[in-house]
C-alpha cells in the first residue's frame, strides 16, 4: 500500500469513529450517499420534496432542525462536482450537551465507489457502506493439524481467526496387552480416517461460506507427512481442495498454530498487506535488541529524529488517536505545547489546568500527531507506514511503545 493510501485510510478511519459519537436529539441526522452516476439534480429535486414533508413533524426543533439540514444540504450541491467514486454528506443539529446542538457538516470522498443512491434520516448517522469499505476482502483458509488434534481458522485481512478446535480418539502406537499387532493396526487407520474425515467436514462448516471472491486459498499446516496424508486423502470437498495454495511444516496444532502457518506460509502471502507490517515490525525489534542505536520509539524521541533527518522508515500505529496541543497560560506562567491521547468526537479542552498555577489554559492550537509526523517525514523523504493492531507486533507497538516507533538511517545517541 503507498504512503498516502496508507494515510488516507487512516484519516478515513478516523473520520468514521467521530461521526459514530455524533448524536442527535431525534432523527434530525442527515446522510447522503451520492454515486457517480447519480444526477445532482434529480438529488435537489427529492430533497427539496423531503424539505416540503419536514413540515408535518410535530415538534417545532425537531422541524427546524431537519429543515435547517435539508437546507444546508440544497446550498452545498448548487456548487458540487461529483468524484469518480461518489461523494458522501452527513448533515445535522448534532447534540453537543447542555441543552445545546450544533448544526455540523462533513463530507467524506470514499475509498470505492458508491453504488447505491441513499438518502436517510435517523438520530445516528447511517456508516454501514463505508465501514463495509474498511474491511480487508482478502480471506484466507487455516487448517493446522496432526493425528491428535486439528484447528481451522481464517486469516481476514491482517486478523486470524480460529473457528474450530478438534481433538481425535485415535490410540498411540503402543498397543494394549490381548490385542494382535495387525488389529491395532486396523484400529488406528479406522480412527485416523474417520479424524481426518471430521476435520475435512469442518473445513466445509468454515471455508464454503466464504464469498468466493473474496476467497483466495487455503493454507495447510503440521508435521510430515500428516499434512501431506491428510492432503492427498480427498476428504476435504473438491471445492476447496481447489484452492490449496501449499503446505507448511508447523509444529502446533491448536490456535497458536494459525500464527505459526501465517508465518511459515509468509513467502506464499508476501504480496499481504500483514506480511508486510509484520517484517517492519520485526526488523524494528532487531535493531531494538542489537543496541545498534539504529531504533527509537516514543514520540518526543522520534520527533528529534525526524527533524534531523535521521529517520528511514517511520511507522505509526493505525491505533494511535494522539494531539498536540499549544496553551497559554491566561496568567502568563505559562505557555507551551503538551501531548495527550483523545477519543473520537472528544474535543473539550476547556478544563486542562496551568502546569504552574492551575488555571484553566487557553488553547492556542491543535494538531493531530498523525498528520504532524507524516508532514515532518515527508518534508525528510521518510517513508511512513501504518501498522495494524489486529496481529501481535502490531498490537505491542500501540500498547507498549504508544504506538510511534522509527527505524533510523544511522545511530544519533538521541
Amino acid at each position: 500500500m503507498s504512503e498516502q493510501s496508507a494515510h488516507s485510510k487512516y484519516e478515513f478511519k478516523k473520520s468514521l469513529e467521530e461521526l459514530r459519537t455524533k448524536k442527535g436529539r431525534g432523527t434530525e441526522l442527515i446522510s447522503l450517499y451520492i454515486p457517480p452516476t447519480k444526477q445532482i439534480s434529480d438529488v435537489t429535486s427529492q430533497l427539496r420534496t423531503e424539505h416540503g414533508q419536514a413540515a408535518n413533524i410535530k415538534s417545532k426543533v425537531t422541524r427546524d432542525n431537519v429543515q435547517g439540514a435539508l437546507e444546508s444540504l440544497l446550498s452545498r450541491l448548487r456548487y458540487v462536482e461529483v468524484p469518480e467514486n461518489g461523494i458522501v454528506f452527513f448533515t445535522g443539529a448534532v447534540d453537543i450537551g447542555a441543552n445545546k446542538t450544533n448544526m455540523e457538516t462533513r463530507i467524506i470522498e470514499p475509498p470505492q465507489p458508491i453504488v447505491t443512491y441513499r438518502y436517510h434520516c435517523d438520530s445516528a448517522f447511517f456508516l454501514e457502506p463505508l465501514e463495509e469499505m474498511l474491511k480487508d476482502a482478502k480471506t484466507y483458509g487455516l487448517l493446522v493439524l496432526d493425528r491428535r488434534e486439528a484447528t481451522v481458522g481464517l486469516l481476514v485481512g491482517k486478523r486470524i481467526e480460529s473457528h474450530r478446535n478438534l481433538t481425535s480418539t485415535v490410540p498411540g502406537k503402543q498397543r494394549k496387552g490381548g490385542q494382535s499387532a495387525h488389529r491395532f493396526q486396523q484400529l488406528r487407520l479406522i480412527a485416523i480416517h474417520d479424524f481426518y474425515k471430521r476435520i475435512g467436514d469442518a473445513a466445509s462448516d468454515v471455508f464454503l461460506t466464504i464469498d468466493h471472491k473474496d476467497f483466495e486459498g487455503v493454507l495447510i499446516g503440521g508435521p510430515s507427512p500428516t499434512k501431506e496424508e491428510f492432503e492427498s486423502g480427498e476428504f476435504l470437498h473438491h471445492e476447496i481442495q481447489k484452492k490449496v495454495l501449499g503446505l507448511f511444516d508447523v509444529a502446533y496444532t491448536d490456535e497458536s498454530g494459525l500464527s505459526e502457518l501465517v508465518n511459515a506460509a509468509s513467502e506464499r502471502l508476501s504480496d499481504l498487506d500483514l506480511m508486510v507490517e509484520k517484517k517492519l515490525m520485526q526488523r524494528f525489534f532487531a535493531e531494538l535488541v542489537s543496541d545498534s542505536g539504529k531504533a527509537a520509539y516514543g514520540e518526543a524521541q522520534v520527533r528529534e529524529n525526524l527533524n534531523i533527518g535521521a529517520v528511514e522508515i517511520l511507522m505509526i500505529s493505525e491505533g494511535l488517536r494522539a494531539e498536540r496541543l499549544t496553551l497559554k497560560c491566561p496568567n502568563g506562567d505559562y505557555e507551551g505545547g503538551i501531548t495527550r491521547n483523545f477519543k473520537p468526537g472528544e474535543e473539550d479542552t476547556s478544563n486542562i489546568p496551568c502546569p504552574v498555577c492551575g488555571s484553566n489554559v487557553e488553547l492556542l492550537e491543535r494538531v493531530d500527531i498523525v498528520d504532524e509526523l507524516s508532514e515532518l517525514a515527508d518534508q525528510m523523504a521518510t517513508q511512513v507506514e501504518f501498522i495494524s493492531t489486529d496481529f501481535d507486533e502490531g498490537s505491542q507497538l500501540l500498547n507498549a511503545f504508544g504506538g510511534i516507533v522509527a527505524i533510523l538511517r544511522f545511530s544519533t545517541g538521541v
